[in-house]
């Protein structure tokens, strides 16, 4: 995933319904109606969601007759949580440099123990 593509997915996360959304349809497959009826929203609020969820390749759709299916894109979701991860990484290692200095140790001291 790019850049581009993270940030698209980041902003699209960024909004509380839209992950609830995906909450809904994480393990499941739902019509757009179903998915709907848990919010307070216009109906043509929740497809604007669904479509910015799409659009940021976090959902697919599929077309059932009449019926627009949605779940959870889960390949979409991998290149985020690497993103995530290798965050929490290397803050997980800032935090472990600054107490080791606080301790005295240095990273040549902390390697051979």
């Amino acid at each position: 995933m790019d850049d581009e593509s993270t940030d698209e997915a980041l902003r699209a996360i960024a909004e509380p319904r839209r992950r609830a959304i995906l909450r809904l349809v994480a393990h499941q497959e739902l019509p757009a109606g179903r998915i709907a009826e848990h919010f307070d929203v216009t109906r043509p609020a929740v497809s604007q969601h669904l479509q910015v969820l799409k659009d940021a390749g976090l959902l697919i759709e599929r077309r059932e007759g009449t019926k627009r299916l949605y779940r959870a894109r889960h390949e979409g979701l991998a290149p985020l949580r690497q993103f995530l991860d290798e965050m929490w990484a290397e803050s997980l290692d800032f935090a472990r440099r600054i107490a080791e200095g606080e301790r005295g140790l240095s990273d040549r001291q902390s390697e051979a123990g």
